[in-house]
Parts: structure tokens; C-alpha cells; sequence
């Protein structure tokens, strides 16, 4: 019999990592997962790496507060041998949630992850202009934090997370945008990585930097490569080349599989003006 898959999210329990984790739509076939819970995005990312886990789902971009840069930087620089095998979009609706019923006047602290208090920062201005924001590593760590706390503080997360650890919801929907998303990237080891669906759209995910970075047109001539063959770039992003000021290092998904002709011929285009680039994954876009 065929071991279950153990599958890395983002936890404690009653996290949005763990609510796509448990309902999918996933890429993994067999039997059903053995959910494995682990402190930090970066952890979730290196417990593939390391074969601590055998896939993973972490957060990418949130459609209100943007990219989520300690995936990026982790799947690009630090784990070279993790691969991006498919993606689930999830929206996102958070709750205000203390330890018992209180006043919005009477709480001192927000606690949450950054990006939680981000989503709901004009709601916090509004309701709660005196209260201090207090990061946490996930937002179901921030309902533990608020319901072992005496003091009227508050935490930003999901109702799953105030019925596991007993805490109670003072307000829902306190997200500013009522079509708030995230997306959630799911990894396995490149070498376990299961062949493609030929039968569904696929998305390819690179990450490129050049030391011509600092000449006219270089970002031009890398994303020529793809505008040249019809390759149709989905999102762009930058980020902070790590110990080099001033000097980035480039992500950009684009619609089509690294399998297909177009796509291959703009990615060995694109190594002609770069020192490094890595194709992160290729895998079926969500729908």
C-alpha cells in the first residue's frame, strides 16, 4: 500500500495555507495527505528542499497587499532543487476574533500575520484607530496568541481558527476589498514532479538576473524574448538582489508550457542577456 503524501502548509491549523491544503484542488494523486504543519512560509518552502515534507502548498500573491516576497526569494535563491507543480486560488475573508465578547474601543492590540493586517488595514484605521498592530508568523498563531492573552487584544484570521482554539468573533468580513484573493503556489522536489496535463492551460514561472542590468534596455531586450514569439507574460515582478543595492532580481509567470516551442525558444533567448535563469516550474494554471 502506497504511503500518504506528507504535505507541508503554512500552520498552525486554521490558517488559509491549511484551508487550500484540506480542499484542494491539488495535483496529487493516491491516497489522501498527511497534513504536516510548519512555523513560516520559508520553513513550508525548505522542508521540500530538505525532504522533510514530499509537497507543499505557500501563499504567492494576495490580489490586495501584492507578492509575497519570502516565497519568491526562497523558491529562486534558496531551494534549487523545488519545483512549482500547480496553483489553487482561494478568497480570502478574514474575521476580527478575541479571547471573549469585547467593545472595538476597549482592544489595545491587533495581532496577525502582516499580510492579514495589510488586507484590513482601512478597516483598522476606522474601527480601531488606537489599537497597536502586532505581526505574527500566520494568522490561526495569532488567534492562539489573543486567546491565551487576559488583556482586550484582538487577531485578524479565519472563524476555522476561532472555533479550534476557542476564541470569539467580534466582527467578519473586515478585509478591505470584498474580492480579495491569494494565490497559493503548490511544490514538490523537481525530481518527483509528475509529468504535465497536457489536457488543461499551463502557466510557466521564471526567475532571471543579469549584471547588464545596468545598462539602457536590458529589462527591455530580456522581455522582447517573449513579446517577439507571442508568449504572453501573466505577471511581472522584482525583487531585491540579496547583499546588492540597486540590483534586482526579476520574476515573470507566462501563459503556455516550458515544453512548447514558443515558451523554450524565449527562455533560451533570454539566457543570452542574464547570468542566471530559472525556470521555478511549469504547471496547469488554475481556472
Amino acid at each position: 500500500m502506497a504511503l500518504p503524501v506528507r504535505l507541508g502548509y503554512l500552520g498552525p491549523e486554521g490558517t488559509f495555507s491549511e484551508e487550500v491544503a484540506r480542499e484542494g484542488p491539488t495535483p496529487l494523486d493516491g491516497p489522501p495527505a498527511e497534513l504536516v504543519a510548519l512555523p513560516t512560509v520559508r520553513d513550508t518552502v525548505m522542508a521540500v528542499q530538505e525532504r522533510r515534507v514530499d509537497r507543499a502548498v505557500v501563499p504567492v500573491e494576495n490580489s490586495v497587499e501584492g507578492a509575497v516576497g519570502v516565497t519568491l526569494d526562497t523558491l529562486a535563491a534558496d531551494a534549487p532543487d523545488v519545483a512549482i507543480v500547480g496553483e489553487s486560488v482561494l478568497a480570502i475573508s478574514q474575521c476580527l476574533i478575541a479571547r471573549e465578547a469585547v467593545a472595538l474601543e476597549a482592544i489595545t492590540h491587533v495581532v496577525s500575520h502582516p499580510q492579514a493586517t495589510a488586507q484590513c488595514a482601512r478597516y483598522l484605521r476606522e474601527h480601531l484607530p488606537a489599537a497597536a498592530v502586532v505581526p505574527a508568523s500566520s494568522t490561526a498563531e495569532a488567534v492562539r496568541i489573543v486567546v491565551a492573552e487576559p488583556a482586550p487584544w484582538a487577531a485578524l484570521s479565519t472563524r476555522r481558527a476561532a472555533e479550534l482554539y476557542g476564541g470569539a468573533v467580534l466582527a467578519e468580513c473586515v478585509e478591505d476589498e470584498p474580492g480579495n484573493q491569494t494565490r497559493f503556489l503548490w511544490i514538490s522536489r523537481a525530481d518527483d514532479a509528475a509529468g504535465a496535463d497536457t489536457a488543461r492551460a499551463h502557466k510557466t514561472s521564471l526567475s532571471f538576473w543579469g549584471e547588464g542590468d545596468a545598462s539602457p534596455g536590458w529589462l527591455v531586450r530580456c522581455l522582447s524574448e517573449f513579446a517577439f514569439r507571442g508568449v504572453n507574460l501573466t505577471k511581472i515582478e522584482s525583487r531585491p538582489l540579496r547583499g546588492r543595492l540597486g540590483h534586482y532580481r526579476f520574476f515573470v509567470d507566462c501563459a503556455g508550457s516550458a515544453g512548447e516551442g514558443p515558451v523554450t525558444e524565449a527562455v533560451d533567448g533570454l539566457r543570452k542577456h542574464c547570468d542566471e535563469v530559472r525556470v521555478l516550474g511549469s504547471y496547469p494554471a488554475a481556472g
